[in-house]
C-alpha cells in the first residue's frame, strides 16, 4: 500500500509571472530553486519540503494545459501551505504590509489534524490556505 508523506509540488499556470514570483517569494518567502524559462517557461520555488512550479501559459509547457486561468477558470481549487511556528497576528500583519487582505483564522482539518488557517488569493486568483503552527 502506498503512503503519502506530503505535498511534493503543485503546478500553477500563469500569465502574470512577475506578480506571481513577487507573491510567492517576497510575500510567502519561497526561494527560486530552478528556472528553465527558455525551454519550458518553468520557474520552481522551494516551499519547505515541496515545490511550487510556475508555468507561463503561452510557453511550450504552459500551452499543454489549455487557456489561461481567470477569476472563474482557475487551475486548482486551493492548496495549503503549512507555516513554521508564528503568531497568527504576525501572519495577518505581514500580509497586510503586502496589501493582502485576508479573512479571520478558522479551525479547519488538514493533514496534521485540526488547526487554524486563513485563505488568501495569489495574483492569478488561486486560493492559498495558510496553516498556522503556534
Amino acid at each position: 500500500m502506498l503512503e503519502i508523506a506530503g505535498i511534493d509540488h503543485i503546478v500553477l499556470r500563469t500569465t502574470r509571472i512577475e506578480e506571481m514570483l513577487n507573491f510567492y517569494s517576497k510575500v510567502l518567502g519561497c526561494k527560486v530553486e530552478r528556472e528553465t524559462p527558455a525551454e519550458t517557461g518553468l520557474t520552481q520555488l522551494r516551499a519547505g519540503n515541496a515545490l511550487i512550479d510556475l508555468v507561463i501559459v503561452d510557453s511550450r509547457l504552459g500551452k499543454m494545459g489549455g487557456g489561461a486561468p481567470t477569476i472563474t477558470e482557475n487551475n486548482v481549487d486551493h492548496f495549503c501551505l503549512q507555516l513554521k511556528p508564528i503568531a497568527e497576528s504576525e501572519i495577518k500583519s505581514h500580509l497586510l504590509a503586502h496589501g493582502i487582505v485576508s479573512e479571520d483564522f478558522d479551525d479547519r482539518y488538514g493533514a496534521q489534524g485540526f488547526g487554524n488557517s486563513i485563505y488568501i488569493k495569489d495574483p492569478e486568483g488561486n486560493s492559498v490556505e495558510l496553516r498556522a503552527q503556534i
